[in-house]
């Protein structure tokens, strides 16, 4: 068992340092495009699937509430967190369109959209992403070293992880996802920091 223990802590390391090595400009540019929808009168919104759904609520956490800076709110939704709206469009209209009923509801141009998913092959995040762009939306992806069918979409950005394994790209979009929330909490209330 200790074998298999130090086995996925090194493929976790290993994947990171790839994004380390790989990513660090289109890291930056993420913060960026969110950081200028902040001062624009805009906001984040960020859905996926699975464990990716749950990445999503966790970003959207730390920008509503605080990663380490007591500040005021920053305004991000998660799509996947009202069971109401998700089962009704699942059942009413189609699975596929869980998202793209959502981002029509509630996109508007100044706001940056990010779909989540490993493959970037999920229909209804794929679905979501065009719809905010037909919103006029700064979309985003975030997905693995493939890119998937999200790579054909033509989004302002796609960060893909160096990796095909779903719980090491998971990992480390997560990690991108701290770190964009963290810098962006610096730039927006680092002069509000408790001493």
């Amino acid at each position: 068992m200790e074998d298999i223990i130090i086995s996925k802590l090194t493929e976790s390391i290993e994947t990171k340092q790839k994004v380390l090595e790989s990513l660090i400009p289109n890291i930056k540019k993420l913060t960026e495009l969110v950081l200028n929808a902040y001062k624009n009168s805009g906001r984040l919104i960020i859905f996926g699937n699975g464990g990716s759904a749950a990445d999503a609520q966790h970003i959207v956490a730390e920008l509503v509430n605080k990663v380490k800076i007591d500040r005021p709110m920053l305004d991000a939704l998660s799509l996947t967190v009202n069971t109401s709206i998700l089962t009704a469009i699942g059942n009413d209209w189609n699975y596929n369109d869980v998202f793209t009923r959502q981002v029509e509801s509630l996109v508007k141009k100044e706001d940056v959209v990010v779909g989540l998913s490993t493959s970037g092959n999920s229909v209804n995040v794929i679905n979501g992403l065009i719809k905010a762009k037909e919103r006029g939306a700064t979309v985003i992806g975030l997905t693995g070293e493939d890119g998937g069918r999200m790579k054909h979409l033509g989004l302002d950005l796609l960060i893909k992880v160096p990796s095909r394994d779903v719980a090491r790209i998971q990992e480390s979009h997560i990690t991108i996802g701290h770190i964009m929330c963290e810098i962006i909490e610096e730039e927006l209330f680092g002069n509000n920091k408790n001493k």
